[in-house]
């Protein structure tokens, strides 16, 4: 352990991301084999019925459809470019980030599997798997347009629910960003910006968005130790 995932920056650039070159392509390959872990499980809920249940925040907070349909986007913009810029300037780090990453989608499979959530707002949700088969659906989603293929996640997938995947993965980066001078605000901002995004879209229970901190946060905690106060 790190003794709280908030180690000062190593050296970077070229140089040291090709002499880490192995240790990246091993974490991409796990959290691919996670997120298709992950995926897998959520599409196999797809496949029972489940409840649409209230919420005590959502009934509070209006459906915003512009915000439901840059959502994705919104994600893409911040959490891409933070996580290139630690790949770039901490390559050693940004490994840790990909496995941990890799061991929040296992956990995120695993808990959608467990509980049987419908979709919050079933007027503005996806149709879901519908007519596809399975197997077809799993291979849209994992191929390398299906991985950032708003239209395919929205048309396959309403009831990946318990957690948030957007908020578990902009928040773990922020994680291992702390004591970065520029880049922890900034990560700090995009992660409560893409938590305020999945509730005004509607996407996501509040409980959703609670247990993407709990879970994440522990998870973070038992691979890097408990962080120290800034």
């Amino acid at each position: 352990m790190t003794g709280g995932g908030g180690a000062l920056p190593g050296r970077g650039g070229l140089r040291a991301v090709l002499a880490a070159w192995p240790a990246i392509l091993g974490a991409l390959t796990f959290r691919y084999a996670a997120y298709a872990g992950m995926t897998a499980l959520a599409l196999w809920g797809e496949l029972r019925a489940a409840p649409t249940l209230p919420d005590a925040l959502l009934e509070r907070l209006p459906y915003v459809p512009w915000i439901d349909r840059a959502n994705y986007w919104v994600w893409l913009a911040v959490y891409l470019p933070l996580a290139a810029v630690l790949l770039w300037t901490e390559p050693r780090r940004w490994v840790r980030y990909m496995v941990t990453g890799g061991l929040v989608s296992l956990a995120r499979g695993v808990t959608i599997a467990l509980t049987g959530l419908g979709a919050p707002d079933p007027a503005h949700a996806g149709p879901g798997i519908g007519s596809r088969d399975f197997g077809t659906a799993f291979a849209e989603l994992l191929s390398p347009l299906g991985v950032f293929d708003r239209g395919a996640i929205a048309a396959y997938l309403t009831k990946d629910l318990f957690f948030s995947g957007h908020v578990a993965t902009t928040f773990l980066l922020w994680l291992y960003l702390r004591g970065r001078p520029v880049l922890a605000p900034v990560a700090l901002l995009a992660s409560l910006a893409v938590t305020a995004s999945v509730l005004l879209a509607h996407l996501h229970y509040s409980i959703d968005v609670v247990g993407a901190w709990a879970i994440t946060f522990a998870i973070f905690v038992l691979r890097e130790g408990w962080p120290r106060p800034r």
